[in-house]
């Protein structure tokens, strides 16, 4: 089982150093930053903190950044890349900090995997210090586009990528959450990240494979799809895109 699991975390951790490295997760992790307004003084946690770029990229601007992960082999990946990080593990219901001890709270790419985003805002709530704001940052994978010929095979294979998430929707929910659990100035901003070229049609393929093993799609419908993607991929027709939404708020 170890070897699998092994295989997991690192295609998962070489597939977000591919995303992290595109002009389009530098200016959404800067905005996230600016969001934040965190100064030299302030300490910032990052929940689920991956391979602790997010965590270098603050520190390098003064504030003590804390990167947090459920994840012991994206620890380690963070902390050969990090070695001078405060990484810890936790999880985002349970953060390894004191109550009112941060100014700043970002998570990244995390509520979609969450089952219960309230208790993990709960949470937030109660690490941050008055004043001290929130950031959250994620796509909305029950609104990801592909471009296809088969317009009701793409759906279900969209529909079942989704539904096998525990909150695809989250960020069209997080604006309500934040206001329940009490924080003020709640804010949302949005964007779409579009797919053009080859280098998304791995990804394609594998929506489609596991939308079979899913049993949404016949493997006739998969394999069909699939042809079309590559094709559209040799023509230089291909298009994806999902919506990012960035969703702030401040600890009264």
């Amino acid at each position: 089982m170890q070897t699998p699991q092994r295989y997991d975390a690192d295609r998962l951790l070489a597939r977000l150093d591919r995303f992290d490295l595109t002009p389009f997760a530098r200016g959404l992790r800067a905005r996230v930053r600016e969001l934040l307004c965190c100064g030299p003084q302030d300490t910032v946690v990052d929940v689920g903190c991956g391979g602790g770029r997010a965590v270098a990229e603050i520190s390098a601007e003064g504030p003590h950044a804390v990167g947090v992960d459920l994840d012991p082999r994206m620890l380690d990946a963070a902390r050969s890349r990090h070695p001078e990080a405060d990484l810890r593990p936790g999880n985002a219901y349970e953060l390894p900090l004191a109550d009112a001890s941060v100014q700043g709270y970002r998570a990244e790419k995390v509520y979609h995997s969450l089952d219960d985003p309230a208790r993990a805002l709960s949470e937030a709530y109660r690490v941050l210090a008055p004043g001290g704001r929130i950031v959250l940052a994620g796509q909305d994978w029950d609104a990801y586009m592909v471009d296809a010929a088969d317009s009701g095979t793409t759906r279900s294979i969209l529909r079942s990528y989704a539904d096998r998430m525990p909150d695809a929707r989250a960020p069209r929910r997080q604006r309500a959450l934040l206001l329940d659990a009490g924080f003020h100035g709640v804010e949302v901003e949005g964007s779409v990240l579009v797919f053009t070229d080859e280098e998304v049609l791995p990804m394609l393929t594998a929506l489609a494979e596991a939308a079979e093993e899913a049993g949404a799609v016949s493997a006739e419908q998969a394999a069909s799809w699939t042809a079309d993607q590559r094709e559209r991929a040799r023509e230089g027709r291909l298009f994806a895109a999902v919506p990012f939404f960035v969703v702030s708020a401040v600890r009264p």
